[in-house]
């Protein structure tokens, strides 16, 4: 009897359990200037969108109906309904987008304009400009916390991480971190914040509260000098236990035990591994492999890589829904 691939791959999936639910999963890719969007179940792209010039962070809402992306070079932030995977609109006139972050609410869009220093928020219903913030130079990493009253991000060139209140859209506290910050990823329950820092080859983990540094935890991968390890993508776990770490050029993902800032292991995934996705039941792992134009998918629970899949140039950001 003639078995299709297809077929094989749904019945190899089907029997494993620790993986659990389908999801698509949208990566931008910088240089083709596309969305790849890969099925799990059968772990191949099944579509290819259009986007804007140079897309890099995006976000789903959170009901998982659309989709917004950083076209960083076309200066817009474009919104994408999730299952046609049509155009929607674009909310023009943001200068330079790179990451952004929305409210858990679903009612409001901050974004890090890299060139301006700035970062703009904006009212996803009306799609108009509530507000701009100064920051620092070069801000990239965004997150909101949970509780969506606190926005940081983070300044390339100034080291910092700066607290903005998101009523008030003012700056109340700035923390220097170590060279270079390019992520921010908030705890789920709010409490801790952590910031991955490239050049100085570390993550710090910050107490939301005192706006403190709790630890700073260095990476050395065996065989492989300091200036290879270039952290980037955090991704943490919503039971709080493990962390996840994108470490750049050292072509590898950090676990960290997220309570004593131990690392666990060093995973071998793709060329210059520049983000993370997890799925929403935190079973599967997402890297975007920037230099060998994959991605790959670990088994969380065994930490143990899946698949591998080919992409389009440089791919980016992801983001996952059932």
């Amino acid at each position: 009897m003639r078995i299709r691939a297809r077929h094989v791959a749904i019945v190899l999936w089907a029997f494993s359990p620790s993986i659990g639910e389908a999801h698509e999963v949208f990566v931008s890719n910088e240089k083709d200037n596309t969305v790849s969007v890969i099925d799990t179940a059968t772990m191949q792209v099944v579509h290819t969108m259009s986007v804007g010039s140079r897309p890099r962070g995006l976000k789903l809402s959170p009901d998982g109906t659309k989709i917004f992306l950083c076209a960083s070079d076309s200066n817009a932030i474009q919104e994408f309904d999730a299952h046609t995977y049509k155009h929607i609109a674009d909310f023009k006139d943001i200068d330079d987008p790179e990451q952004l972050a929305l409210a858990s609410d679903g009612k409001r869009l901050y974004t890090a304009n890299e060139d301006s220093a700035a970062v703009t928020a904006i009212d996803i219903e009306t799609r108009e400009v509530v507000g701009r913030v100064d920051v620092g130079v070069e801000p990239e990493g965004i997150a909101v916390s949970p509780d969506g009253k606190t926005v940081v991000v983070t300044s390339e060139t100034s080291n910092m991480v700066h607290f903005i209140d998101a009523m008030k859209l003012e700056v109340f506290d700035n923390v220097l971190v170590g060279a270079r910050p390019r992520h921010a990823e908030f705890s789920a329950d709010g409490k801790k914040l952590w910031v991955s820092s490239e050049i100085a080859g570390s993550v710090s983990v910050i107490d939301v509260a005192t706006r403190s540094i709790d630890r700073t935890i260095a990476f050395e991968v065996p065989g492989l000098t300091k200036d290879m390890v270039t952290p980037v993508g955090i991704r943490l776990t919503k039971d709080g236990k493990k962390a996840f770490v994108a470490l750049g050029m050292a072509n590898r993902v950090a676990v960290v035990d997220a309570e004593s800032g131990s690392v666990e292991k060093y995973m071998l995934v793709g060329m210059r591994v520049w983000h993370l996705e997890l799925t929403r039941e935190d079973k599967l792992l997402v890297t975007t492999n920037g230099a060998s134009n994959d991605v790959t998918l670990i088994d969380v629970a065994t930490l143990a890589p899946v698949k591998s899949i080919r992409v389009g140039r440089y791919p980016w950001g992801a983001a996952a829904r059932p």
